[in-house]
C-alpha cells in the first residue's frame, strides 16, 4: 500500500484482537450517518420544492401572475444558482402541481419528505386522486420501494388486487391478525413476467416461479420469506409434496401455496387442508400462528369459492393468476404506432425533464 505522497509503500503491521469486529461495526455507524445525511438532504429538498410551489401558486391566484412567470423564474434561479440542478421550467411547474396535489404542510413534512423527488413525480404523473396517492406513498415509505418499484406496483394497480382474494379468516382467524393476513393477500396475481403462454401447466408455472423467485416475492407482497418447493412430507409413512411453502414475517406463520392449472373446484380445498394439518403438525413452532393455505387457480366462480370456504375451520385463501397481461379493452385499440415507438427509441420526450 503506497502512501499519499507516492514514496515507498506503507507496511501494516498485523491488526490486534478484536480489530477486524471493530472495523464492521465502524463500517456500519459510517454507512448509516450517510444514510441519515442523505435522508435529511433529500427531506430538506422535498420541503423546498413544495414552498416554491406553494409560492407560485399562491403569487398566480392572488396576484394574477400567468404562466410566463414560471419561465422567467427558471431562469433566474438558474443564473443565481448554476450549481444547482431542479430549476428547469417543466421542474417548477412539478412544484406547482406539487403543492396544489398536497395542501397539508404538516402531511408533507411528516410523511411525505420521507420520499425521494422522484417518487412524487411519480406519484403526481401515475395517479389521479389525493388518497390513491397516499395509499401509495405510505407502501413505498412503509416497503422502501425505489422508484422503479412503486412505478411498477402503480401499473399492476396493487391497490385494487390487495386484500381483494377470497379467504375465511375472518372466522378462522383471531383479529387483528385476520385482517392483516387478508392485506397480505390479492387478487389476482400477475405472473406475466414468466414469460409463459396461458396454456403452460402446473408444473411449468412452479418451476418458472421458483426460477424467477425474486420477481414471485415481490408479486407475493413484503413479508414473504421463501422456505421450498415440492416439500417432501411424511404422513404414516406415506409421502406427500407440498407446491411451494413461504414464511411471512409479519404473520408469523407459515403459508403454503398450491397452483391449479383450471378452474377453482371445492375438492381442491380438501388436498390444501391436508397440507396445513400436516405442516402445523410437523413444521411448526410452537410460537408460530396457524399455517395459512392460499389456492392459486387459473379462474373461479366467487360465490363457488366462497361457499367452499364458509364452514371450512382452516384460514385458507382462493385467487386467481394471470401469465399474460390482459389488456382492458379500451387500450387495446389504442396501442402505440411503430412510427411512435420509433420517435421514443430515438430518443423523444420523456415524462420528467433531465434538470429536475
Amino acid at each position: 500500500m503506497s502512501n499519499e505522497t507516492g514514496d515507498q509503500p506503507i507496511r501494516l503491521t498485523p491488526p490486534p484482537e478484536g480489530y477486524a469486529d471493530w472495523l464492521i461495526e465502524l463500517k456500519g455507524r459510517i454507512h448509516s450517518a450517510r444514510q441519515r445525511a442523505t435522508l435529511a438532504v433529500n427531506r430538506e429538498l422535498v420541503l423546498l420544492y413544495w414552498q416554491i410551489g406553494r409560492d407560485i401558486l399562491a403569487r398566480q391566484a392572488e396576484a394574477g401572475w400567468g404562466a410566463k412567470v414560471i419561465e422567467r423564474l427558471a431562469q433566474d434561479l438558474r443564473t443565481a444558482f448554476p450549481e444547482m440542478k431542479g430549476f428547469s421550467p417543466r421542474n417548477l411547474k412539478y412544484m406547482r402541481a406539487f403543492a396544489e396535489a398536497w395542501p397539508d404542510a404538516e402531511f408533507v413534512q411528516e410523511v411525505l419528505a420521507q420520499l425521494p423527488w422522484y417518487h412524487q413525480l411519480a406519484l403526481l404523473d401515475k395517479l389521479p386522486d389525493l388518497e390513491t396517492r397516499r395509499w401509495y406513498a405510505a407502501k413505498a415509505i412503509e416497503h422502501n420501494w425505489s422508484r422503479n418499484i412503486l412505478v411498477m406496483q402503480i401499473e399492476t394497480r396493487l391497490l385494487e388486487r390487495s386484500g381483494t382474494a377470497v379467504t375465511n379468516f375472518a372466522t378462522s382467524l383471531p383479529k387483528p391478525h385476520s385482517d392483516l393476513a387478508r392485506e397480505s393477500l390479492k387478487d389476482p396475481y400477475r405472473f406475466d413476467f414468466l414469460g409463459l403462454s396461458d396454456e403452460a401447466q402446473e408444473r411449468e408455472v412452479e418451476n418458472a416461479l421458483v426460477k424467477h423467485v425474486t420477481e414471485f416475492l415481490l408479486e407475493l407482497g413484503a413479508g414473504f420469506a421463501f422456505v421450498g418447493r415440492q416439500l417432501l412430507l411424511d404422513v404414516g409413512g406415506d409421502e406427500f409434496f407440498i407446491d411451494l411453502l413461504f414464511y411471512h414475517l409479519k404473520l408469523r406463520c407459515y403459508v403454503v401455496i398450491e397452483l391449479k392449472g383450471g378452474k377453482f373446484r371445492p375438492e381442491h380445498l380438501g388436498q390444501l387442508g391436508f397440507y396445513l394439518t400436516a405442516v402445523d403438525a410437523q413444521i411448526r413452532h410452537p410460537q408460530d400462528g396457524p399455517t395459512i393455505g392460499l389456492l392459486l387457480c387459473k379462474s373461479k366462480n366467487r360465490v363457488v369459492a366462497e361457499y367452499a370456504l364458509r364452514d371450512n375451520a382452516q384460514p385458507i385463501g382462493v385467487a386467481e393468476y394471470q401469465l399474460v397481461e390482459s389488456l382492458p379493452r379500451e387500450l387495446q385499440t389504442s396501442l402505440p404506432s411503430i412510427e411512435q415507438i420509433e420517435h421514443e427509441l430515438s430518443g423523444g420526450d420523456s415524462s420528467i425533464d433531465d434538470d429536475a
